[in-house]
């Protein structure tokens, strides 16, 4: 029997490939996304496209409602809609760090909220957390990311231990530079919200403006494919890790987060 999977966050990146790579292995895929373009683009590719509004939470309950109304089970959730908000924390409105949690770990909450009690129904599932290397170490001018996904490291960790024995597995991937519109979607967020001519940070905000309307690449980067390529080998695997590593960066950050210390694992960050 295939399986079924909700993919959220598919407009572009690593959740449209992994969608794609998905029904090529004969996954039935369920892949949400906001706008109608999108929509119509993922069915055009024979996937079952899902409005979601993560921010939303009567979004996510008709979300699941809809997926429920074509499929009694779903097998696996991959939860990796997500955007990452620039800025300083000195800068950043109250509002700019509330939107960012609402969509980067709220929305998480209330839909793994409806789906655990599917999943336990049906005597098993696998909850895959697309978290990021962000959630291990810090980057200035990222701190509302940070924080979001600091943040969802905690609540993985423990959604993991209360569902041993359930038959749910829960896996954290964490990910480090990836080829896909992340960086186009920052640069609205940072456009949005911060008052770049005003700023104490306004040299170092240049040099970040420069670095995302550029299209060079750090150091250890994968496209959104092959991302997706190991996305899907971990959704198929019948003992999967409770964490992988997806990129080569994260794999080395989180190494030298657990060995250095403080003042040295600075050093290093502060030059990135």
């Amino acid at each position: 029997m295939h399986k079924t999977v909700l993919i959220t966050g598919c407009s572009s990146g690593i959740g449209l490939e992994t969608a794609k790579l998905c029904k090529k292995e004969g996954f039935r895929v369920f892949a949400t996304a906001r706008k109608e373009s999108d929509l119509s683009y993922l069915t055009s590719l024979g996937l079952e496209p899902v409005f979601l509004e993560l921010s939303d939470i009567d979004s996510v309950g008709s979300a699941i409602a809809q997926v429920l109304q074509k499929s009694k089970t779903i097998d696996i959730l991959f939860n990796n809609a997500a955007y990452g908000q620039p800025g300083a924390l000195e800068d950043l409105p109250l509002k700019a760090l509330q939107e960012q949690f609402a969509t980067n770990l709220f929305g998480w909450h209330a839909l793994i909220q409806k789906i655990i009690p599917i999943m336990r129904a049906q005597g098993h599932g696998r909850i895959i957390q697309h978290s990021s290397i962000l959630g291990l170490v810090a980057l200035k001018y990222r701190g509302a990311y940070n924080a979001s996904k600091f943040a969802l490291e905690g609540y993985t960790d423990t959604l993991r231990l209360e569902l041993q024995g359930s038959g749910i597995e829960v896996i954290t991937l964490n990910t480090g530079p990836v080829i896909s519109s992340f960086r186009k979607n920052a640069l609205q967020k940072f456009l949005e919200y911060i008052d770049l001519q005003k700023s104490p940070y306004k040299k170092a905000y240049e040099e970040e403006l420069a670095r995302m309307e550029g299209t060079s690449n750090p150091p250890f980067t994968l496209t959104s494919e092959e991302a997706a390529k190991k996305i899907l080998d971990i959704m198929q695997t019948s003992h999967p890790k409770p964490r992988y590593y997806i990129t080569n960066a994260s794999y080395i950050l989180a190494m030298l987060e657990r060995v250095l210390p403080t003042t040295i694992l600075d050093t290093i960050l502060q030059k990135i």
